[in-house]
């Protein structure tokens, strides 16, 4: 994970992280993010892997965020980037012409695993959460599922790399989390959903794109916490879209 490359000049975007799969020499990029942190993703990664070995980004939406660089990544590594299938016609805008083609992978609704050298990573869907076609990546090996924006705290980059681990801490920090989700998240009955899968998988690290990871009883008390939690279109009504017309027009 590299926590803290959004600094200097770029202080006032949001914090992000990323996250650098190495398998028998082969790599994957999960969650890239944008031009702000291309160069020293690019200088922190060649400490584990050869840039030449990096062959799979996967994106969990396509928001700047998550994939700003493609253009970047493409020019420079053979690699190809999996997005959903909503998204593999948009992403190409972030690209010079023709520099996309052929190297976008469509994921369907539904999934799908993607082997590795020694290991597979799973796209797992995670639809509206927030984004219409979304998903998160399940790493079968570290048992680790990056779970995108789910789960997301606004906090200092320094205190990223400490997980939370209890109930009791995951409490503590919900200042941090709950406005987020609210805005963010569609829907209650979507993050229903998702925690139904989630209770039905093996997740030993629920790891977001912002912010502090979440291990042991913190990753049910989260579960328990968003499963209940009304959010986006739950908490709109018709006052939310309401036509305000200058003074005396």
């Amino acid at each position: 994970m590299f926590n803290d490359l959004v600094t200097g000049s770029a202080e006032d975007a949001v914090q992000a992280n990323q996250f650098l799969i190495v398998s028998h020499g082969q790599g994957a990029l999960i969650d890239p993010s944008g031009n702000i942190t291309y160069n020293a993703l690019t200088l922190a990664m060649q400490k584990y892997l050869p840039k030449k070995n990096l062959e799979f980004l996967f994106a969990s939406h396509q928001d700047p965020d998550i994939i700003g660089a493609l253009d970047k990544w493409l020019y420079s590594t053979e690699c190809h980037l999996y997005v959903s299938q909503l998204w593999a016609r948009f992403v190409p805008h972030f690209c010079n012409l023709n520099r996309a083609d052929g190297r976008i992978i469509g994921i369907p609704d539904e999934g799908m695993p993607v082997p590795m050298l020694g290991s597979t990573l799973y796209a797992v869907p995670a639809h509206f959460l927030h984004a219409e076609g979304n998903f998160q990546f399940y790493d079968s090996t570290s048992k680790i599922l990056f779970s995108g924006d789910m789960g997301a705290s606004l906090v200092e980059a320094q205190s990223i790399t400490k997980p939370i681990t209890t109930k009791a801490e995951f409490y503590e920090q919900l200042h941090t989390m709950s406005g987020f989700h609210k805005r963010y998240m569609v829907s209650n009955k979507v993050c229903r959903f998702w925690v139904n899968m989630v209770r039905q998988m093996d997740v030993a690290m629920l790891v977001p794109q912002h912010g502090r990871y979440l291990t042991g009883e913190a990753i049910s008390a989260f579960l328990d916490w968003i499963e209940n939690l009304q959010c986006g279109i739950d908490l709109f009504s018709q006052e939310h879209y309401r036509f305000r017309p200058l003074p005396g027009k």
